[in-house]
């Protein structure tokens, strides 16, 4: 019994040995960690969650994606008080992770040579590590452990470089330079924790998608990035589709509802409480003429009418 205790022990510190020689996840470990998500996949293995559902996603808010993932035992999704480089816009993507630590000479020569072993560029900065990796659509997510003074993971050259990889932006839990240049580039944006004119110094990128912490928050590769003026939240790619859905029908009734208080046509408690048949009927007539395209169809809306009783 023993001597299969220690077998057992041994196998376990080899598979870990093995598998923590590396700075970029695998694709198997990827898929593992997004088990649950049964679509499409990148090469890199994160879920692809589909154009169309990231687009339905920008009109939700906060309160509303919060509330979905509390019902679903999601606790700890959303990180506050940052801030952001162009306030007022939302940006949503499919996040690529990297986690940042201070650095070490030792630390330093192992992952530049992991690294070397996984083909990654021996030019520059080993930061612009996960930035070689992004595709339309990311969002680069970095745990710079809140690092501001020679904290500043990218300037207004790989902002530029992110943008044209994703059209996107990124969410640091670090800093940024050149806040100024970085502002002037269309289509980018940022949430980070600092800004600071100093260079990069003493950072070390220890893994690329792989689960990270952004503040109060685990992250996952592949996690659906939403943040706006109000916060940044992550979430799991296997609950957007739902989740689209049920903002959309949320967001329909409360659109509805300010109509209706606005009118006067009924008693506040009623518009606010059990809707009655009538206005269900209504509910039914203006969603038909609504002017946007819809992600929930009637027979969705009809189930939602249903279980509103």
């Amino acid at each position: 019994m023993f001597k299969l205790s220690m077998i057992c022990l041994l196998g376990f510190y080899l598979h870990l040995t093995a598998t923590a020689q590396q700075v970029g996840q695998t694709k198997d470990q990827v898929v593992t960690w997004t088990s649950k998500w049964k679509g499409e996949r990148f090469e890199d293995g994160r879920p692809h969650v589909p154009d169309f559902m990231l687009e339905r996603l920008e009109s939700a808010t906060l309160e509303q994606i919060w509330g979905f993932l509390m019902r679903k035992g999601f606790r700890n999704q959303v990180e506050k008080d940052w801030i952001i480089l162009k306030p007022g816009e939302t940006m949503v993507g499919r996040a690529v992770t990297a986690q940042f630590m201070p650095a070490r000479p030792d630390l330093d020569s192992l992952v530049r040579a992991w690294g070397k072993e996984e083909g990654r560029s021996q030019r520059g900065g080993i930061n612009i590590w996960p930035i070689d990796i992004l595709t339309p659509g990311d969002i680069y997510v970095a745990d710079g452990y809140g690092k501001v003074k020679d904290g500043t993971l990218i300037g207004s050259s790989l902002g530029n470089a992110i943008y044209g990889k994703t059209g996107k932006g990124v969410v640091f839990y670090g800093s940024v330079r050149d806040m100024q240049e970085l502002k002037d580039t269309d289509g980018f944006n940022a949430w980070i924790k600092g800004h600071d004119p100093s260079y990069i110094r003493d950072m070390t990128p220890t893994s690329i998608n792989a689960p990270i912490r952004i503040g109060e928050v685990t992250v996952f590769p592949g996690d659906v990035v939403f943040a706006n003026d109000y916060g940044a939240v992550f979430i799991p790619a296997y609950l957007v589709e739902e989740l689209v859905i049920s903002s959309e029908l949320v967001g329909l009734r409360d659109e509805f509802e300010r109509i209706l208080l606005q009118e006067g046509k009924y008693p506040s408690g009623e518009i606010h409480g059990q809707w009655n048949q009538a206005i269900k009927n209504e509910f039914r007539a203006w969603v038909k003429k609504y002017p946007k395209p819809l992600a929930v169809s009637m027979e969705q809306i009809e189930e939602y009418l249903e279980k509103s009783n």
